[in-house]
């Protein structure tokens, strides 16, 4: 059973081997590999219910696209995803950059159906959702974590909690001031698109970063930009508005806006600090686990619940040292992104000092577009 429950003075009480707090793609995909590898009595709870709309560029990079493959939910995703094949990249000097590759190299999955999938793949290997569940503070035995508790009272008592609630977490063991990227975002139906391509916009306005165009399908796209705004003294519509107008005023002139504008920060770190403590393990955002070029998410949120979930099968069936397991997690997590976080301030250098605008100017071969491509991808 996925996780027994008691009632105590009119609140229930759920007992489980692991309690998971978000069900985001770093969750779910902790509660899959659980499941995967025979781990029962798995709980997840999530504020929202499903499906729900999660504000997100929905990009899913080749790096991604092989743990969904790792996770048995790749084919379910595939056939609700948009492929892409192609990229068109302007620097930050307006010069325009065509990259093809014969093959499906990444996907365009809206968080609502992504998210739902892989709830949907963890509910089928005996994972227990619980909707509506706001988790307010963590259940402690002196210094090791046993649990967690909702608005309404309900409890969550776990031999080990998956911390996984996103980038403003409030049970990370990490708790210093945060570094983030602003993002804000809308979507269009009816925008003039290359099939199957991606728009990487590297403009000046919101260098080191970018803005986008990203298809969810034949006919809409999903526009958005991110940026650095360290002391919080820009307008983010502003910054979204003067980037439309420069870039896609034309192009939007005759399209249909779908919903509102929404923003949301990102947050991230070069340096992966202390991921686990006594009873407890963070995955994703939570864990600051973003690329901090790119502001990807989706990948490194999964990647990490997978070793999570390792690490809590080494603890819970192999009868490894609980601590020998959290610091072979956190290891393992360094190591993972360790090439691409750091390659991440070369990035940023590169399109700030207008060395992306040399690279550029070099690309007619179609080995140096190869080469930057695999740079890309690998990032």
């Amino acid at each position: 059973m996925a996780g027994t429950s008691v009632a105590t003075d009119n609140a229930e009480v759920i007992h489980a081997d692991v309690g998971i707090i978000g069900a985001g793609p770093a969750g779910l995909a902790t509660a899959v590999h659980l499941g995967q590898l025979g781990v029962g009595r798995v709980v997840v709870v999530d504020r929202a219910n499903f499906p729900r709309d999660k504000t997100c560029g929905s990009a899913i990079s080749p790096k991604g696209r092989e743990v969904l493959k790792a996770l048995h939910v790749d084919d379910a995703v595939n056939r609700e995803a948009y492929t892409i094949n192609g990229l068109r990249l302007v620097t930050p000097r307006g010069r325009n950059v065509i990259m093809t590759s014969p093959h499906d190299v990444a996907l365009i999955c809206n968080r609502r159906i992504l998210d739902h999938l892989l709830l949907q793949r963890a509910q089928s290997l005996g994972t227990r959702f619980l909707a509506n569940f706001e988790a307010t503070h963590l259940l402690q035995r002196g210094d090791h974590v046993v649990g967690f508790r909702s608005t309404d009272g309900r409890e969550i008592r776990t031999a080990y909690t998956v911390v996984a609630d996103g980038a403003h977490s409030r049970f990370a063991c990490e708790r210093g001031p945060q570094q983030l990227i602003q993002a804000i975002m809308g979507w269009w139906d009816g925008v003039p698109f290359r099939s199957h391509f991606v728009e990487m916009i590297f403009d000046d306005d919101v260098a080191p970063y970018y803005g986008w165009l990203f298809p969810e399908g034949p006919d809409r796209v999903n526009i958005g930009v991110c940026y650095e705004d360290r002391r919080l003294e820009r307008n983010a519509r502003q910054v979204f508005q003067h980037f439309i107008n420069k870039n896609y005023r034309e192009r939007l002139r005759s399209a249909q806006q779908v919903g509102a504008w929404k923003g949301h920060p990102i947050s991230y770190a070069t340096k992966l600090e202390r991921l686990t403590s006594p009873g407890r393990i963070v995955v994703g955002e939570a864990g600051r686990m973003t690329h901090p070029a790119t502001a990807e998410g989706i990948f490194q949120g999964m990647k990490s619940g997978v070793l999570a979930a390792e690490a809590l099968r080494d603890i819970l069936h192999n009868k490894v040292r609980p601590e020998r397991a959290l610091r072979k997690y956190e290891r393992t997590c360094r190591k993972a992104f360790a090439i691409s976080f750091r390659g991440a301030s070369l990035w940023r250098k590169l399109v700030t000092s207008g060395g992306l605008d040399v690279m550029a100017a070099l690309l007619d071969r179609p080995a140096s577009r190869h080469l930057l491509a695999r740079c890309m991808a690998q990032m």
